[in-house]
């Protein structure tokens, strides 16, 4: 690396990150005068002040917004019927795409010229806000709709692990051929969605993104607005790839604590030094094992620190919980549950048949290679 070089990286880690959405210049011209539908929650913010808010102050025609899992407000359950409504401060139409319907129908587009799509993601190809985002950029092809991506940083975005979905396990909660961890940004993958021809009958939208400024995949991103109920700090969000696959078995990570998805416990794991018994609350209102007290460890900070840095998933405590307990025909749910969050039933049979960690691992890299040359051609940022 040259002097230059140097520098130029340098000036790039001292400068903050700056999402998409703040970068109104970029993308002000692009909807004058237009009939504008955004796609947003709580986390579409532009500095301290909702986008929505920013640009009905501008002066900006907006038609409706629509709303993804957990809500325009974030405030739903994990997989809770979202229905339409009325937003009270606005006075906005505000369309569920986790209700009656996960994609915008086409009567919703009829007067619309643009949308603008702004939902911070997690990098996690189980995180159903890419699924919306797939949805809607169907829907916007289909109806000669531009679709503007406001960019923002993947906090998981140092590192791509995990087994590639087989498209027979493909469902809302994975629709396309990535591994878990994907290490892209959701401008990237919408560029990667519409390269690839994964939209019905391989239609294209018409797609523009307002990329982050000063942002590489390497950098640490600390998210300023919770992402979900249930993603409630950022130890919460590096270890979500790896414990949610508990979420297919019998397991607890926390669902119904002060710390989900920073613990994991089971009433009959005898190994486990920490406590806790779920109960209903904000984002959890019937959790798994309500009322049955569980045995396991508190990861915390500390853990979520080791894997983020580790960058691979943490296979560990899935095994040794698999290992311990006795029933083993009830580990994993028997609605299929597990597959589809590892997008193949491979990996729940190598657990079963007690194949090594680390055999497991090489399972996937084959896979994964192949992913690496398809992601190249869409990066917008460094890795």
């Amino acid at each position: 690396m040259n002097v230059v070089e140097e520098t130029e990286e340098a000036a790039i880690e001292q400068a903050p990150i700056l999402p998409g959405a703040e970068r109104l210049d970029e993308y002000l011209p692009l909807i004058e005068g237009k009939r504008v539908a955004i796609v947003a929650n709580q986390t579409s913010m532009v500095d301290r002040t909702h986008l929505v808010d920013t640009l009905m102050a501008l002066g900006v025609d907006i038609a409706h917004v629509y709303a993804p899992e957990h809500g325009f407000r974030g405030d739903k359950d994990a997989g809770e019927h979202v229905t339409d409504e009325k937003d009270f401060k606005t006075g906005l139409d505000i369309f569920s795409l986790h209700g009656s319907s996960k994609k915008p129908r086409a009567s919703s587009l009829e007067a619309v010229d643009v949308v603008i799509f702004d939902i911070q993601d997690v990098g996690v190809r189980f995180y159903t806000y890419l699924s919306t985002l797939h949805y809607v950029m169907e829907a916007c092809a289909e109806n000669g709709v531009k679709l503007i991506v406001l960019d923002r940083p993947n906090p998981n975005g140092n590192y791509i692990d995990g087994p590639v979905l087989e498209m027979k396990s493909s469902s809302f909660i994975g629709l396309h051929p990535v591994p878990v961890v994907y290490g892209m940004s959701i401008g990237e993958y919408a560029k990667m969605i519409n390269g690839e021809g994964w939209l019905k009958r391989g239609v294209e939208v018409e797609l523009t993104v307002v990329p982050c400024l000063n942002y590489s995949h390497v950098m640490d991103y600390m998210l300023p607005t919770a992402p979900s109920p249930n993603l409630p700090n950022q130890a919460s969000i590096y270890l979500y790839p790896s414990l949610a696959l508990f979420e297919g078995t019998v397991v607890s990570i926390g669902r119904g604590t002060d710390h989900p998805f920073e613990i994991v416990g089971h009433p009959l794991f005898g190994l486990g030094s920490y406590g806790f018994t779920p109960e209903p609350n904000e984002g959890a209102s019937k959790p798994k094992l309500e009322g049955e007290q569980c045995f396991g460890q508190f990861l915390g900070p500390e853990r979520a620190d080791l894997v983020h840095q580790s960058g691979q998933l943490d296979l560990e405590f899935l095994l040794e919980y698999y290992t311990f307990l006795k029933d083993k025909t009830v580990f994993f749910n028997k609605d299929g549950f597990f597959d589809l969050l590892a997008g193949t039933d491979v990996l729940r049979n190598q657990i079963t048949e007690g194949i090594p960690e680390d055999e497991i691992r090489n399972s996937w890299q084959d896979d994964l290679e192949v992913f690496k040359t398809i992601r190249a051609k869409y990066l917008i940022y460094q890795d």
